[in-house]
C-alpha cells in the first residue's frame, strides 16, 4: 500500500517561502561580504613618477569601468515563489497608511472648523429663510388690508377701528383683573407675613420665606428673631398693638373665610393693597405728568421700602414723604 504524499497547508507554504528568501538573501550578502573583504586586502597600487593629472585621469576611467559593469550585469532579482516582492509591497502599503493617517490627523482641526462654519451658515440661511416667509406673508397682508380700506366709506373705516379699541379694553381690562386676583392671592399667602415680620422689627421681606401668621403674635427680639409664643397671649393687647402701626380696621370689609380680628400679616397685606391702589389712581390721573404722581405717605413702612427696593415706586428726590411709581417707559431713578 503506497503511503500517502503530505499534505502542506497555506502557512506551511508560507513558512517555507520565507526560509528560502531569508536564505537567499543570506547567500547574496556574504557574497558581497567576500568581494568586499577581497577589496580591502588588495594592495593600493602606486605610480611613481607618475603626474597629478594622469593619476586622476586613471581613477576616472576605473570608476567608469565599475559603472560600465554594473551597467551590464544582471538587475538582482528575487527567485521564483520568493516572498520578498510582497513584503516590499506589504512595507510600502503600511507606510502609506502612516503616512494617511498623520495627514487626517494634522488636517482634523481644520475639518472640524469647517464643519462648524458650515452648520453655521446652514442655520444662517434657515433664519433667512423664515425671515423672508415672513416678510412676504406680513407684505401680503399689508397689501389685502389696503385693498380692503379701499373699499369701505371713511364711517366704516372708523366704526372698526373704535370697535377695536373697545375689545383691546376689554382685553385690558380682564387681564388687569386677573392680575389684580393673583397679586392678592400672593400677598395673602406669602408677601403679607414677610412685611409684617419686618414692620415687627424682623428681617427684612425675603430673608425669612416661611413665616407662620401665629408666631408674629410674639414679636421679634433685638437680634431680629422670632420671640417665643406665650401660651395665654392677651388677644386684646395685640389687637391694639396691631391698630398703633398699620391703624384701626374701622371701615374696611373683613376679608371672606377669615376671623374678624386682624392679625399682623392680614394688616401688613391690606396697607400694602391700600398703598399701591393709590400709587396706581395717582398715575392714571396724572396723564403722564409724573411730578403730579406722587402720593403722600404719612410715614416710611416696610410696604413703601419692598415697593422702592423691587424698582417699583420711588421716593420724592425731596421729600421722603412722597412716592409714586415708576415710570417703565423712562430709566429708573437710582
Amino acid at each position: 500500500m503506497d503511503d500517502q504524499a503530505p499534505v502542506y497547508t497555506v502557512d506551511d507554504l508560507h513558512s517555507s517561502h520565507v526560509d528560502r528568501t531569508l536564505r537567499e538573501l543570506q547567500r547574496m550578502v556574504k557574497e558581497h561580504e567576500h568581494a568586499l573583504h577581497k577589496l580591502r586586502l588588495k594592495p593600493t597600487p602606486s605610480f611613481p613618477g607618475v603626474s597629478q593629472e594622469a593619476k586622476e585621469k586613471a581613477s576616472a576611467e576605473a570608476i567608469a569601468n565599475a559603472y560600465r559593469a554594473v551597467a551590464n550585469d544582471q538587475p538582482l532579482l528575487p527567485s521564483h515563489g520568493s516572498v520578498l516582492p510582497a513584503l516590499l509591497a506589504l512595507r510600502k502599503t503600511h507606510r502609506t497608511i502612516s503616512e494617511s493617517k498623520e495627514y487626517a490627523k494634522a488636517h482634523s482641526a481644520s475639518m472640524d472648523k469647517a464643519k462648524r462654519q458650515l452648520e453655521q451658515e446652514k442655520a444662517d440661511l434657515e433664519d433667512q429663510k423664515a425671515l423672508q416667509a415672513a416678510l412676504e406673508k406680513r407684505i401680503n397682508a399689508l397689501r389685502h388690508g389696503l385693498e380692503t380700506t379701499r373699499s369701505k366709506t371713511a364711517e366704516e373705516i372708523a366704526q372698526e377701528e373704535l370697535d377695536e379699541l373697545r375689545q383691546k379694553k376689554r382685553d385690558y381690562d380682564r387681564q388687569t383683573l386677573k392680575l389684580l386676583k393673583a397679586f392678592k392671592k400672593f400677598i395673602d399667602d406669602h408677601l403679607g407675613a414677610m412685611l409684617a415680620a419686618e414692620e415687627l422689627g424682623g428681617p427684612v421681606v425675603g430673608d425669612l420665606m416661611e413665616i407662620d401668621s401665629e408666631e408674629l403674635g410674639a414679636g421679634f427680639n433685638t437680634q431680629g428673631k422670632l420671640k417665643k409664643a406665650m401660651a395665654n397671649a392677651d388677644e386684646d393687647s395685640r389687637q391694639r398693638r396691631i391698630d398703633d402701626i398699620w391703624g384701626s380696621a374701622d371701615g374696611q370689609q373683613a376679608r371672606k373665610g377669615k376671623r374678624r380680628e386682624r392679625d399682623e400679616s392680614d394688616a401688613a397685606g391690606a396697607e400694602l393693597q391700600e398703598l399701591t391702589e393709590k400709587l396706581l389712581n395717582s398715575l392714571t390721573q396724572a396723564g403722564g405728568d409724573t411730578s403730579a404722581s406722587y402720593v403722600d405717605i404719612p410715614k416710611e413702612t416696610a410696604a413703601s421700602r419692598f415697593l422702592v427696593r423691587s424698582k417699583v415706586a420711588q421716593f420724592h428726590p425731596k421729600d421722603a414723604t412722597k412716592l409714586r411709581l415708576v415710570d417703565f417707559g423712562r430709566e429708573i431713578d437710582d
